[in-house]
């Protein structure tokens, strides 16, 4: 096994092998103790260093994907193989890779496999760099009711539903597309807290819209230049373990304010925008992008959306990251006005705070990031 040595026990006061907090994320010290005891997340392959975020795991792929006629969810009585047989279409090699085309449903095994106890859960986003090429990742597990989701007390397999919208992508055995954060208990944070929170570590750097969580809105005025990046349709494909090897202009079409400082969304196209506030993350909390109310507006924001412990925090400093924005268009075109809010973040507290958070030499991409593409792009 190639993650670090850990204790089982990570207080040695409290013999606690969760943490100091009863409740809550599952930092990654934690984590790699549990990988190196064999409980609560297992794989039938080791496991490697780099698969170890702050407050997450990355999810690997198998060798194999099943090209399938739609999504489906199990339901509670069946297993995600029990389903297959009714949607199944063909079998494709992961091995030495494959393009994955768009507007294609696969379920891809993964290498990982839940091995909850009764007070541990999961939930599953996709990764930042998947998010932001529209690539549609949900993790899927038996006789699952709802999407990323790992239920308490989970024993089983996992599996990635992938779905390409705009860029065909190549993947392979072990790409990471997707991460999952572990919980012990069930933590709860109040609008309170968070203001007491703000005051203590700002998270924003403008007053805070408080309400189920903290409100999120859209920069469309930026400097008067660039605000965004619009796909293009019929690109060339995506190896999603490159990074830094394309040219943007080749996948993307640039978006520049305009004097009304707004945005007329296109039916079913798909954005990369970038939130009015700078944020910061406190290294003992983690953060999640929730689904955006469908009676605000005809739009989708925020395919991936975790935010780490760390992410833009500097001690002392004002928030340094911006979010960035995956936005899609449903039905009927849609103006965007700059200000507007577009997504609320939900803040949860670790059971003790990682010993590094994102950004602090583990190689975060989108540290003080402002409007940036993914990893896969050459920075221009």
């Amino acid at each position: 096994m190639t993650v670090q040595d850990e204790s089982l026990f990570g207080d040695a006061a409290t013999g606690d092998t969760y943490g100091r907090l009863s409740t809550g994320i599952l930092p990654s010290h934690v984590l790699k103790r549990l990988i190196r005891a064999h409980k609560e997340i297992r794989a039938t392959e080791d496991f490697e260093d780099g698969q170890i975020q702050p407050a997450s795991i990355d999810l690997r792929l198998g060798a194999v994907a099943y090209r399938v006629r739609a999504s489906f969810l199990p339901g509670p009585n069946a297993t995600v193989m029990d389903k297959m047989s009714s949607v199944f279409m063909h079998e494709i090699d992961l091995t030495n890779g494959a393009v994955l085309e768009t507007n294609c449903v696969y379920i891809v095994p993964l290498l990982e496999y839940a091995d909850f106890s009764a007070r541990i859960s999961g939930t599953a986003n996709p990764k930042s760099s998947t998010g932001r090429i529209d690539v549609f990742v949900r993790l899927i597990t038996d006789r699952a009711q709802a999407f990323d989701r790992a239920e308490p007390g989970y024993h089983g397999p996992l599996y990635a539903e992938i779905s390409p919208r705009t860029f065909p992508v190549l993947v392979r055995k072990g790409s990471r597309l997707n991460q999952l954060r572990i919980r012990h208990g069930s933590p709860q944070f109040t609008d309170t807290q968070l203001r007491r929170l703000h005051a203590e570590h700002p998270l924003v750097d403008v007053e805070p819209d408080i309400d189920n969580g903290l409100g999120f809105s859209i920069d469309l005025k930026g400097d008067g230049g660039r605000i965004g990046w619009r796909a293009k349709r019929h690109t060339g494909m995506i190896d999603v373990d490159k990074r830094s090897a394309l040219n943007p202009h080749d996948y993307w079409e640039s978006i520049e304010a305009n004097r009304q400082g707004n945005l007329i969304l296109d039916p079913d196209e798909f954005y990369i925008l970038v939130s009015r506030e700078a944020i910061a993350i406190p290294p003992d909390y983690a953060a999640e992008m929730v689904p955006f109310d469908p009676l605000v507006g005809e739009f989708r924001v925020h395919y991936a959306g975790f935010f780490d412990p760390g992410f833009g925090y500097e001690k002392g400093q004002p928030p340094a990251a911006r979010g960035v924005l995956e936005v899609r268009s449903r039905e009927v075109p849609f103006i965007l006005e700059h200000g507007q809010i577009i997504g609320r973040l939900v803040f949860e507290r670790l059971t003790d705070p990682p010993p590094e958070a994102y950004g602090q030499g583990i190689g975060s991409h989108y540290q003080r990031q402002g409007l940036k593409l993914s990893k896969h792009f050459a920075q221009i």
